[in-house]
């Protein structure tokens, strides 16, 4: 599993072309001629890159899924709306689609944030509103998120 690390600013071109920043590029060293997925976030206005061979270890989780469960075909829909198969050109750029710029309102200044094994894709605006240490309570929430695991007990 890949672990991206870094939080790098750059630009979409008029074309809806990203490049990717170097730093990204050499994390990337042994995926980098394989495609990649772009998705609409879950739970943000942001978008996902996922490496093909990242996307593949997810969709084998999603197809243990019994396809007999109204829910989980509504997840499936969901969870893949928008997908697309995209392959890093000759310059290093991403060519994101229309529709995927629309989702994430993105402009011409864009975040690339780390996120484990995806990059996130953000409107400059838009993630700063979301890292404002005034909206939430990070704190608490490492203290929620990480403070125990599912014995109880502390995870360090």
């Amino acid at each position: 599993m890949l672990n991206f690390i870094g939080t790098y600013e750059c630009k979409l071109d008029n074309k809806g072309r990203l490049a990717i920043p170097i730093a990204y590029k050499k994390q990337l060293e042994t995926v980098i001629n394989e495609p990649f997925i772009i998705k609409r976030s879950i739970f943000q206005s942001c978008l996902e890159i996922i490496p093909h061979s990242e996307w593949s270890s997810i969709m084998q989780k999603i197809n243990t899924l019994n396809r007999f469960v109204k829910k989980n075909n509504d997840f499936i829909r969901m969870f893949t709306a928008g997908v697309k198969v995209v392959e890093m050109d000759g310059s290093g750029r991403l060519q994101i689609s229309k529709d995927l710029i629309e989702f994430a309102h993105l402009e011409k200044e864009i975040v690339l944030s780390s996120s484990v094994g995806m990059i996130e894709v953000w409107d400059k605006t838009r993630y700063e509103k979301v890292i404002d240490p005034t909206n939430v309570d990070f704190a608490l929430l490492a203290e929620e998120v990480m403070g125990n695991n599912e014995d109880g007990n502390n995870v360090s």
